[in-house]
């Protein structure tokens, strides 16, 4: 079975196509990764990049795409809806076939010990990665976005885990890491109301009292006037797509607001849309075996 790691940059661009492109390439040049999908998104101004590859050729990719990255984006002129600290972002590391955790961890310190060395970006890592319990929450780790950094990272309990002890103005700070896959899932409301996806959000996610692998936050998108509950399912098989979901439609419901549609940021398990039709349909017995393209692949 050949090795097979997954990596999920985020990058702080999202309306630049010749610099998203520029990036992107960096991904194309390398044998040994293939690229699976890329989602600029406007609103967010941010571009989420999918490539898998065997763990030394995926090593490389990251690398290219952090330093082509740090060349073309400055974030000193950036603004956008989602919360961000650097022009690569996040750069996690995911298990997908004859690889353990741990290597993803390994992958994860290397790649992020060369971005902080040979770019002068401040590392930090995250997740399963994480040099500390503290840290492992990327929520934690980013707040005070790149904007608050400059004071944050003078702090003692937030001296970077790799690279100089002091912000980079350009390029901002990196968070690195390797976890499980997750599901980036947002929840659009017929409303241009920001607070009412705020309050949605802070219900429904864990820190809020909410479920217990979700992360949420309300994003407002500019273009269609409305608003947006934005979620990351940490885990989807403990919670799952449709449950985050109905919660969402419930708690909007509190405030009259329908829901007016849902997407998918990159890629995502198949098990998370067989869960959700199987609820939806109330399938009884169903077996992911008795998928077509399953069958055709195998």
């Amino acid at each position: 079975m050949a090795r097979i790691v997954e990596c999920v940059p985020n990058f702080s661009e999202g309306r630049n196509k010749g610099v998203i492109e520029a990036i992107v390439d960096e991904v194309r040049k390398i044998n040994g990764v293939k690229l699976l999908d890329y989602s600029p998104d406007e609103d967010h101004n941010r571009t989420v990049v999918t490539f898998v590859g065997d763990p030394e050729n995926i090593k490389a990719a990251a690398f290219n795409l952090a330093k082509k990255a740090s060349e073309l984006i400055d974030m000193r002129v950036h603004k956008g809806g989602h919360p961000r600290m650097g022009a690569t972002d996040v750069m996690p590391f995911i298990p997908v076939s004859d690889v353990a955790m741990a290597d993803c961890i390994a992958i994860a310190r290397e790649v992020g010990k060369r971005i902080g060395e040979e770019l002068g970006i401040p590392v930090y890592l995250y997740e399963d990665a994480a040099s500390t319990d503290y840290r492992k929450n990327l929520a934690d780790v980013r707040k005070g976005q790149y904007e608050g950094f400059f004071d944050k990272i003078k702090q003692q309990e937030w001296k970077p885990d790799f690279g100089p002890g002091e912000m980079n103005a350009k390029s901002g700070a990196t968070a690195v890491g390797a976890r499980v896959p997750l599901v980036a899932f947002n929840v659009n409301l017929g409303t241009s109301d920001i607070e009412i996806a705020d309050k949605i959000a802070k219900t429904v996610r864990f820190l809020g009292g909410g479920l217990r692998f979700v992360k949420a936050m309300g994003v407002k998108l500019e273009e269609r006037n409305i608003v947006q509950v934005s979620m990351n399912l940490v885990n989807y098989e403990k919670t799952a797509v449709y449950r985050a979901y109905e919660m969402v439609k419930m708690e909007a419901q509190r405030y009259g607001v329908p829901v007016v549609g849902t997407e998918v940021i990159g890629l995502l398990p198949m098990k998370a849309l067989i869960d959700c039709a199987e609820y939806y349909l109330q399938i009884e017995g169903f077996s992911i075996d008795q998928v077509l393209e399953k069958r055709i692949v195998e």
